[in-house]
Formats: structure tokens, C-alpha cells, sequence
């Protein structure tokens, strides 16, 4: 087995061309991912194939031009732009003679450097700690394996056992402390839903600007640096608005196939997404691959289960474009839609805000819903929300419920009962 590779080491990046949309990768996001874990990108090797190899992904001469490759340039690390089985990277490492990467572990490795909170850590932990277990025999390939009969036992099957054993217990132990982190976390959002107070969640591609946005609308010091995943803990902050004062919340950014281990890892942090009043999709205008990043943030967002919260998307950067200045674009409705600011030189920031209060303000409904005595579970729901402004039953033993909550709320709880909520309306919806 390989040492992790420290930063700054040399790495070998490889990249490959597939037909199939679903697999294809970008090798400048991979050269900047690279750049954020601090290593030095030595030689690029590229190819197209319409399918990985099952052996060395990219196929047996490429495997030998990267070994050739990593000898001249006496690289210390080979990096793909895509997943790799347990078994191609212990194939490719045997050949290449050094450690081997691919992009979730890039990403987790990241991660690891960003991470700063106690929750956070331990989220990067456990996502590493999952991406790992299904990699243990690769260290123990000095050993012997355990074949039949007498004499023919090796140690190596029992250290694995024993690594396999220590690895379910420290995620466990994990589990638990992140378990006890998201109550803590369920009660501040029970409190701030109390107070009235709704929550705006920042989202967008890795590097689009949301620190920064998120620092020049509440001057605040959050870390904030032209590179990808600069920040990883969530920070809420309290911003004023002419209708009142909302909770801003500064994520994680998104990027394109986010590896499944983080999105499970990181499901209390992104709570703070799942349970936002507006979702402020920030966006890089002056990138040339503006709209599939966004197309890509969308895909994140179906899979945490945020996409149907409205959005209000920012096109952030408008300082590196020409003739454009900070303005809100509305629908028909007159519902704000898009909002054009520069977040780095502070430019339509008024604008960002008028629009948010737009929006908001009116997101409060008025309901008045006939509950079935067999459908009681619902009110438990409504009494966490604070949501009941007044409870009486009718001859028949049905619920009459006087409501007052976020339309983002009800939606989600509308969403959660598969529809079965819209039905028990006896009132239109009373928008304020």
C-alpha cells in the first residue's frame, strides 16, 4: 500500500474523453481541483473511449504510456478526472508503482483540508471512512490470504476482519455525535421557525462567490478564496430588511456528480438547504459553462430533496463582463427572478435585497384545513411549525385548524404527504 500523498506533491492527472454525457468529466474543473488540494500537476494524459476498461479504466497501452509518464516525471501521485473500482486502482497502482486517486477521493482529500467545526470534521470522517471500507484489502497485500487446510492459514483475512471491525465502530461512534450535532441543529431551526424569522439558504456551483456575496451582505469574515470548495461549514447570519429580519445561510458549494458519500455524510449541513424558506442560486456569470453548472446545481438539489423551494437566482461576477449593470429581472407575475450583481466590488447589493423582501414578504399563507380524526398525525406537525392559530373539533370529530406558516413549509408538508394535505383545504390559500 501507497502513503497518502502530502500537498504539494507532484501528480499525474488523467483524463478521458467518454461518449456518454453521463460519465464525461472537465479536465480544467479537475486541474482546479487539483490546485485546491495543493498539488503540483506534473505531466496530463488524455484519451477517448466509448466505455471503461474493466481492468485499468483507460485500457492496457494507456496504462503502460502512464507508467512511462510517471517514471519521467517522477510524479508521487496519479489523479483520474472519474470513480475507479477498489480493483483498478490496485491494478493501476501495481502498474504506475505509486499511489492512485480518483475523483471522489480527490475531493474528499479537499474536504479534509477544509473542514474547520467539530461537525464538519466529523462529517469529512465518516464520508472518508465509507469511501475507504470498500478499499481495505489493498493494504494488506503483503499478507497472506487464508486458504484451505491445514497449515495453509495466513494472518491477512484476520486483519482485515479486524480493520472492517474498527472501521463499523468509528462510524458508529461517528453517527451518534453527528446524530446529537442535527438535533442541536433541529432545535435552532424549530426556534428561528418560532420567531418568524425565515431562512435564506446560498447555493450554487463550487467558486461562484457565495462567501463572498455572503460576507458583503452581512459584513461578516467568512473565508473566502477563488478556488473551489473554499468553505465547507455552514454560517448563518441575521440580515435586516425593510419587512423585517431574515437568517442568511452560507453552504457548502455544489459541483458536478457530487460523490455520493459527502451528500450522505453532509445531509445535516445540508438541512440548512432542505429547510430554507428561498434558495439564492448563485451564479458565475462570466463563466462559460454558466448554464451546465447551473443545470448541475439543479441535479444536487433534486437529489437532497430542496427542489422545490423557490428560487431567486443571482448572476454574481458582472464586474468582468461588459455593458452590464446591477438590475432585477421580473416574470409576469412580477416576482422577482434574477437579480445582476458583483459581489466582489459590492454592486447591487441594494437590489439583491429589494428582491428577497419581495419574495418573502410574500411567502406567508392562511389556511383553514378539516383534519379527520384519522389523519391526527398531522397536527403534531403543524404544532412544531408553530403554524396553529386556532384548534376546534366538529360533531364528527374532525379537526377544524386555523393555520398561519410559510408557503415553503406547507409545500414541504404537502410534498411529504403525497398530496394528501391539499385536500383537507376548506379556504383558498390567503396570501399576504
Amino acid at each position: 500500500m501507497f502513503d497518502r500523498y502530502e500537498a504539494g506533491e507532484s501528480a499525474v492527472l488523467v483524463h478521458i474523453d467518454f461518449a456518454d454525457e453521463d460519465r464525461r468529466e472537465d479536465l480544467v474543473e479537475l486541474k482546479l481541483l487539483v490546485e485546491s488540494a495543493g498539488a503540483q500537476q506534473v505531466g496530463v494524459i488524455t484519451t477517448s473511449r466509448r466505455s471503461p476498461d474493466r481492468k485499468f479504466f483507460l485500457g492496457s497501452g494507456k496504462a503502460d504510456e502512464l507508467a512511462a509518464l510517471v517514471a519521467a516525471t517522477e510524479a508521487n501521485v496519479v489523479i483520474f478526472n472519474h470513480a475507479l473500482s477498489p480493483a483498478q486502482e490496485r491494478n493501476l497502482e501495481m502498474v504506475c508503482q505509486c499511489r492512485v486517486l480518483d475523483r471522489t477521493a480527490l475531493i474528499l482529500d479537499i474536504f479534509a483540508q477544509r473542514a474547520r467545526t467539530y461537525e464538519g470534521k466529523l462529517q469529512v470522517e465518516l464520508a472518508q471512512l465509507r469511501h475507504m471500507s470498500t478499499r481495505l484489502i489493498r493494504g494488506w497485500t503483503h499478507l497472506e490470504r487464508q486458504k484451505g487446510g491445514i497449515g495453509m492459514r495466513g494472518p491477512g483475512e484476520t486483519q482485515l476482519e479486524t480493520d472492517r471491525r474498527l472501521l463499523r465502530g468509528r462510524m458508529g461512534t461517528i453517527n451518534k455525535r453527528l446524530a446529537k450535532v442535527d438535533k442541536q441543529r433541529e432545535q435552532s431551526r424549530r426556534a428561528r421557525s418560532r420567531s418568524e424569522q425565515p431562512t435564506v439558504s446560498l447555493v450554487g456551483y463550487t467558486n461562484a462567490g457565495k462567501s463572498t456575496l455572503f460576507n458583503s451582505l452581512t459584513v461578516s469574515d467568512v473565508y473566502a478564496a477563488d478556488q473551489l470548495f473554499a468553505t465547507l461549514d455552514p454560517t448563518l447570519r441575521k440580515l435586516d430588511l425593510p419587512d423585517g429580519a431574515i437568517i442568511l445561510a452560507d453552504t457548502v458549494g455544489f459541483i458536478r456528480h457530487l460523490p455520493h458519500d459527502l451528500v450522505a455524510a453532509f445531509k445535516s449541513t445540508l438541512q440548512e438547504t432542505r429547510e430554507a424558506d428561498l434558495l439564492l442560486h448563485i451564479v458565475d456569470c462570466h463563466d462559460d459553462n454558466m448554464e451546465d453548472n447551473f443545470e448541475q446545481v439543479q441535479l444536487v438539489l433534486k437529489e437532497i430533496g430542496a427542489d422545490e423551494i423557490p428560487q431567486l437566482v443571482v448572476c454574481n461576477k458582472i464586474d468582468l463582463l461588459e455593458d452590464v449593470s446591477p438590475r432585477i429581472d421580473y416574470n409576469d407575475e412580477g416576482v422577482p427572478t434574477r437579480v445582476w450583481v458583483s459581489a466582489q466590488q459590492q454592486k447591487g447589493l441594494d437590489q439583491l435585497k429589494e428582491a428577497i423582501n419581495q419574495i418573502v414578504g410574500r411567502a406567508t399563507l392562511e389556511l383553514t384545513l378539516r383534519i379527520p380524526a384519522t389523519a391526527g398525525h398531522y397536527l403534531g406537525q403543524f404544532y412544531r411549525l408553530d403554524a396553529i392559530q386556532q384548534k376546534e373539533f366538529d360533531d364528527l370529530g374532525d379537526c377544524i385548524l386555523s393555520v398561519r406558516l410559510l408557503e415553503a413549509d406547507w409545500l414541504r408538508l404537502v410534498k411529504q404527504s403525497q398530496g394528501e394535505l391539499e385536500h383537507f383545504i376548506v379556504e383558498d390559500a390567503a396570501v399576504e
